[in-house]
Order: structure tokens, then C-alpha cells, then sequence
């Protein structure tokens, strides 16, 4: 797979409200394009949405909004003059061979010597798409079952019907958003926590917060879980501590009768503090601080239940291997979201889809805010370029994929307009 030219553009897309997490908020998301052409002329593109204040919230306090952007982005660029007349077996290739130089650069034009690595591997994201679609034109393939290497094929065999639709509740959103997300037919919801303020002032906060939305969505009923209710998924971004407060917060959630009811908790502490959460009553998740399959095995030593894989936010091709670590120790995966805007939406969904069925739940899951996040979600998703599938807007809860979805791939295939548009 010659690369004999890149391009890249920008594209911003403003949130509708600020999106609040990590005791912070963004207010837009830079959405990536790259364009990849081969020596024969064969040309394909890549999207990828940067998230800086997930990726490293260290970084993300040191500049302005923008700039961290700027910064991210930089990252990009750099790694497309790597692999500018280079030429690599497949897509798997790529990953290993750039991303150890990209890392260094990252820190140095960050001034940052601790730079998370999660803070490179999403501004490759748009690299890693294209490159797979340029791979997948030069040996005529259409089908994203065929796209996965033999290696990751028996641990992405399954063709779901359904996937749940998983919105995300920041702590920013309203309680009547809430509300209507219910209405919908939503049987998961991802709650943010780790409110700003000091740890014991976050915790109160937090069990504050879950009590609004337990006495809320408590009443719920759906056929789409096994106990019938609504299921909750927190996701405290490494803002705790100590364990003891997470403890405190179960303690709580037990009180309010929610605990049964939390299917997954995402990444409980800071990374670097190497708590065993197997003694803690919960399902815990690792997500941004899983950088290699040496973290996910180091997660699973620590007593973690289940791995987020975000082939939006970490690369495709290191999802493939995270698959395959998770499920070889007995562990499930499900697929989180970084923002998405509705391409990106289709290149989770295409692992979501394949995964087995979640523990507690009828198929796998998904989780997307773009319906919340974004003012104009109705007009992003008819510039998709299948705009009308029936699999590109859930119903009651959870996208329904039916043949015509598999078949098409989830149009993922299909150049990613108007992102390719953007190129002259």
C-alpha cells in the first residue's frame, strides 16, 4: 500500500450547549478530513474528530480551546509527512511504525513531557480511516466483514440486530433533556460524573446527581434489558481519587435502590494510581487510560470487568487488537463515543454491531450524544451520504440492523461526504 500523496482539511462543528465533563467543558468539536492517493491514482479519505480535554485534560488546561486544537491537530499533519512515499503491508502496519515518533513530536509541541499517548492516538484516527478505506479499494473490497483482518474475525463474527443507542447525560444538561431522552426509548444512559470542585464537594454533587436521574428514570420498562429496566452507565473520566469515594458513591447508589442497575462504570481514577477495583461492587470499565494491550492486560490484573473500544478516538486498527486482548481473558467489549458526528457514529456502530451481546443487555451497545450535543443533528445526518437508512436514526432505544445495514456496511464505504468535499 504505496502512499504517494496526503491532503488534509478542517472542518469545526459547534456543540449546541457546552459539553461538561473532567470537571471541564468544550464548546466544538475540529473534525479532521485526510485524503490519501496511492502511485496508480487511487484516492480514498479519512475522518477523524479530535477531543483534547478527554485525551489530555492536562494539555487542554494549558492552552485555549483552539489552540489545544491547533496542537492536536499539528500532530496529524506531522504524521502524514511520515508516511508521505511510504509503502506498508496493510493498515495494521502503519500504527506501530509512525506512532513513537509522533508521541515525541506531540510532547515537544506541547511542552508536555507526560503527554498522554491518548492525546496522539485520536489525531490519527482520520490517517488510520483512510488508510483502510485506500487498502480496501486497492483489493476491491466493499464489505466490512471482509475488511477485518482473519486474525480479529472470530471475535467480531456476530451480526446483532440490535445495538443500543446509548445517549450521553452530561452533568451540563438539563433535567427535561433527560426527560425526553427517556421518552425515546432509551434503555442505557451514560451519566458524567466527577462534577467540578474538590473530591469530597464532586462526590455530593455526584450523589446528588444520581438521584435526580434515578428518581427520574427509575419508572422506566423496556424489553430490551434482562431485568426489564433501564440501565445506567457512569463514566467519571479518572476524576476520583481515592477508592473510598467511589465506595461512598456506590454506598449511596445502593441506598437509592440504582446499584443493581449500573451496568458499567468508565474509568474510575486517574491513571496513574494503580487501584484494584475488584473488591468494589460494580462492573468497572477502563477507557482513555488503555494505550496499548499491555494496559488492557494491566486493567484486567486490577480487577476491571469490560473494555470501552473507541475506533473513533484510538485508531480502528488498535481496536482490533484491544478486541482480541479483552475477549482472550473472558472480558466484554462495547464501543464509546468521542463526540461523534454521524460518519464516525457508523465506524463505532460497524464493531458495535459485531460484538457479542453486552452482559445485562439484548445485543451490544453504542453510546452516542450527538443528538444532544449538536444543534443541527437533523441536518448532519442528511448530509450523510445513505441520508434516508432506517439504521442511521434509533428507534425505541436502540438502532435496529437489519440485512440492508450489513450489506451496506453502514455506508462507510461510501466516500465521506461533505467532509471529502472540503478538498479542491
Amino acid at each position: 500500500m504505496y502512499i504517494a500523496h496526503t491532503d488534509l482539511e478542517i472542518q469545526r462543528e459547534p456543540f449546541a450547549r457546552p459539553f461538561g465533563f473532567k470537571g471541564s467543558a468544550f464548546h466544538e468539536k475540529w473534525n479532521l478530513a485526510v485524503r490519501l492517493r496511492d502511485d496508480a491514482g487511487t484516492e480514498a479519505f479519512g475522518l477523524g474528530g479530535l477531543a483534547v480535554l478527554w485525551s489530555d485534560a492536562d494539555v487542554f488546561a494549558a492552552h485555549t480551546e483552539v489552540g489545544g486544537n491547533v496542537l492536536q491537530t499539528a500532530l496529524l499533519e506531522y504524521a502524514l509527512q511520515q508516511v508521505l512515499e511510504r509503502d506498508y503491508p496493510t493498515p495494521m502496519d502503519i500504527l506501530p511504525n509512525i506512532l513513537p515518533d509522533v508521541h515525541e513530536y506531540g510532547k515537544t509541541v506541547t511542552q508536555n513531557p507526560d503527554l498522554r499517548l491518548t492525546f496522539s492516538l485520536i489525531a490519527l484516527v482520520a490517517l488510520d480511516n483512510a488508510a483502510w478505506m485506500l487498502y480496501a479499494r486497492q483489493n476491491g473490497i466493499d464489505n466490512f466483514d471482509d475488511l477485518i483482518p482473519p486474525t480479529y474475525r472470530p471475535y467480531l463474527a456476530h451480526h446483532q440486530p440490535h445495538v443500543a443507542f446509548v445517549p450521553t447525560v452530561s452533568y451540563t444538561l438539563p433535567m427535561e433533556e433527560v426527560q425526553s431522552i427517556l421518552n425515546s426509548g432509551a434503555y442505557v444512559l451514560k451519566i458524567k460524573i466527577g462534577h467540578p470542585g474538590p473530591e469530597d464537594d464532586m462526590v455530593a454533587k455526584d450523589m446528588d446527581w444520581l438521584t435526580q436521574i434515578h428518581d427520574l428514570a427509575g419508572g422506566y420498562e423496556t424489553a430490551m434489558t434482562d431485568s426489564g429496566q433501564v440501565l445506567y452507565y457512569l463514566d467519571a473520566n479518572g476524576r476520583y481519587m481515592e477508592k473510598a469515594s467511589m465506595a461512598r458513591l456506590l454506598d449511596h447508589a445502593e441506598k437509592i435502590g440504582m446499584r443493581d442497575r449500573i451496568v458499567i462504570i468508565e474509568e474510575p481514577f486517574e491513571e496513574d494510581l494503580e487501584i484494584d477495583v475488584a473488591d468494589l461492587p460494580a462492573r468497572f470499565a477502563a477507557d482513555e487510560s488503555i494505550h496499548s494491550i499491555q494496559d488492557v492486560r494491566t486493567r484486567i490484573e486490577q480487577g476491571y470487568g469490560a473494555m470501552a473500544i473507541k475506533p473513533a478516538g484510538k485508531t480502528l486498527s488498535l481496536g482490533f487488537q484491544m478486541i482480541q486482548a479483552a475477549a482472550d481473558a473472558g472480558l466484554p467489549c462495547f464501543v464509546a463515543d468521542n463526540g461523534c458526528v454521524p460518519i464516525l457514529v457508523e465506524w463505532n456502530k460497524a464493531i458495535a454491531a459485531r460484538l457479542p451481546a453486552f452482559p445485562g443487555l439484548k445485543g451490544n451497545l453504542v453510546e452516542s450524544h450527538g443528538t444532544k450535543s449538536y444543534g443541527n443533528w437533523s441536518q448532519l445526518l442528511e448530509s450523510y451520504p445513505i441520508s434516508n437508512a432506517p439504521w442511521l436514526r434509533p428507534e425505541s432505544g436502540a438502532f435496529v440492523l437489519d440485512e440492508d445495514y450489513y450489506r451496506q456496511s453502514g455506508g462507510i464505504f461510501l466516500d465521506p461526504a461533505p467532509y471529502s468535499d472540503l478538498f479542491r
